[in-house]
């Protein structure tokens, strides 16, 4: 049976992962406390130095402030529902040995080749605090955007990226990395970068940005850490040198490029996207869109790009898409059938049936489990068999370390989780969400019917040949 890495029998009494944001600590515990009060970590190794203070000088400012943030989400999300494992990721660090060993992490693992495991949708974030080259939106870090700002909080908090005396964005990469150190030899992380709104004469507009993640950092990251990651480029379409930034980005050993239409203002079936789509197919790269209706990255304010049969144009010039996420949020206008809303998902579903996009679209399944998604299409997915060689898997992390966005209960209310998962994959999250997303995929399961291994095996449509060019 394949073993897990794991840091020996202190990982029993090991205190959360520096990179925390103290939410939870700042927040009450719901039935109890996961957190020991142990010594301070230094990325992932036992420090000598005092323990901790129970209480913070500035904890009851953090309380007010993040109770605060707590009760936006709450109000997001209904009144009446509270995340079961609570609000804030413990960031624990290292897999305790009995865990590490567990029979539901075996049969994980069962059949599957760990060196064709691909997470193909995992998202570099930061504060720009470093040399990356990240850029975030000021809306972001001020209180009259409570939204946004609540926003910021949870995603960093999912990534315990928030290390005492360390940059955010160094913080951020060494959480992932160790995250990704527990999994079996040859798994890897493909890293996201992120373009900014562009608009139709192809000029940058930063202030209808939320975010930058530019594609040198990603790139840089990627080739540091070669047995855990690989990278994709972000690149519009409406810029000018379009054609030749695929061009690079395929020559420096980028896997794929990815798309966010509603907030980066690419629309899909715009003439505009032609001299990219054919620099795509002349580089082989798969194009990974976001389809359906986009929560987390405000300020391009057009939705309606995200469309899926806007896809078309780019299937017909005979570029590969990958439909991030199934389109499995919101509704779009039927362009078929007189511009009706339907559920976007339906309209992926549509693409899918058509034998002409066999071998050329495919969905991602990142995020199907999350709260606000699963009861909608994930028993549809774990049906439609005839789609799974087409379904790819990915993470969006640092998602699957948001506490509030997943309830192991209502999957398990599904019939989709047996009784004995909930208190393994809890306590999984505590210490590794990256490992947690693929083991809680790997489990699901509908009248006899899961996702086999080839789901979870993307190299088998990411995986490129080696290029000398790829390493300078």
């Amino acid at each position: 049976m394949r073993q897990f890495a794991s840091s020996g029998a202190a990982c029993r009494a090991r205190p959360p992962w520096p990179g925390r944001l103290s939410l939870a600590r700042s927040l009450p515990p719901l039935k109890h406390s996961r957190r020991p009060g142990a010594r301070a970590l230094a990325m992932g190794t036992d420090s000598a130095g005092p323990p901790r203070a129970a209480t913070p000088p500035r904890a009851g400012r953090r309380r007010l402030l993040l109770g605060g943030v707590a009760g936006v989400a709450a109000g997001m999300m209904g009144a009446t529902w509270w995340p079961e494992d609570g609000w804030s990721n413990p960031c624990l660090a290292g897999l305790p040995p009995d865990l590490a060993r567990h029979e539901l992490l075996q049969a994980a693992w069962s059949g599957v080749d760990a060196s064709r495991v691909w997470d193909m949708h995992c998202h570099i974030a930061g504060t720009g605090d470093g040399d990356s080259g990240i850029a975030v939106h000021p809306d972001l870090f001020s209180h009259a955007h409570p939204l946004q700002f609540a926003q910021r909080l949870f995603y960093m908090d999912g990534a315990c990226a928030a290390a005492p005396g360390n940059s955010v964005d160094t913080a951020y990469v060494a959480r992932l990395r160790h995250l990704l150190d527990e999994f079996p030899a040859g798994a890897r992380a493909v890293l996201l970068a992120f373009e900014r709104f562009h608009d139709t004469a192809g000029r940058a507009l930063p202030e209808r940005s939320t975010f930058f993640v530019p594609n040198e950092h990603v790139r840089r990251v990627a080739q540091a850490h070669p047995q855990r990651f690989a990278w994709a480029a972000s690149i519009h379409p409406y810029r000018e040198d379009c054609a030749e930034a695929v061009a690079a980005a395929a020559a420096r050993g980028a896997l794929l490029v990815k798309w966010l239409p509603a907030a980066q203002g690419m629309d899909p079936a715009a003439p505009a996207c032609d001299a990219f789509y054919a620099a795509m197919v002349r580089a082989d790269l798969p194009l990974l869109v976001h389809c359906g209706e986009e929560r987390a990255v405000h300020g391009g304010g057009t939705q309606d790009y995200g469309n899926p049969l806007r896809l078309r144009r780019a299937l017909e010039h005979g570029v590969r898409v990958i439909v991030a996420h199934c389109a499995s949020l919101g509704s779009d206008r039927d362009l078929d059938q007189g511009g009706v809303e339907r559920p976007s998902f339906e309209l992926f579903a549509r693409l899918m049936q058509d034998a002409r996009h066999e071998g050329q679209l495919f969905g991602d399944i990142s995020a199907v489990t999350q709260i606000n998604r699963c009861a909608q299409v994930f028993p549809r997915l774990l049906q439609q068999s005839d789609w799974h060689h087409r379904l790819l898997n990915g993470s969006d992390y640092p998602l699957p370390g948001i506490l509030p966005l997943f309830s192991l209960r209502r999957l398990q209310g599904m019939g989709l989780l047996p009784d004995t998962a909930l208190p393994v994959l809890s306590r999984l999250r505590a210490h590794n969400a990256l490992l947690f997303d693929f083991v809680l995929k790997r489990t699901l399961a509908q009248g006899g019917q899961r996702f086999p291994a080839s789901v979870f095996e993307t190299a088998r449509v990411l995986a490129r040949p080696a290029r000398p060019e790829a390493q300078t």
